[in-house]
C-alpha cells in the first residue's frame, strides 16, 4: 500500500479556492469579513 502525496502548498490553496467557490455561504462570511477590517482601517 502506498503512502499517500503530500499536496504542494499552492495544490492546497488552489483546491481550498475551489471549495469555497462552491460554498457561497462560506464566500460571503469571508467578504463581510474584509469589509469590515477595512472599513475600520479607513476610519
Amino acid at each position: 500500500m502506498r503512502k499517500p502525496r503530500k499536496l504542494t502548498f499552492e495544490e492546497l490553496v488552489l483546491e481550498n479556492k475551489k471549495r469555497l467557490l462552491e460554498d457561497k455561504e462560506a464566500l460571503k462570511k469571508i467578504e463581510e469579513r474584509l469589509e469590515k477590517k477595512y472599513l475600520e482601517k479607513a476610519q
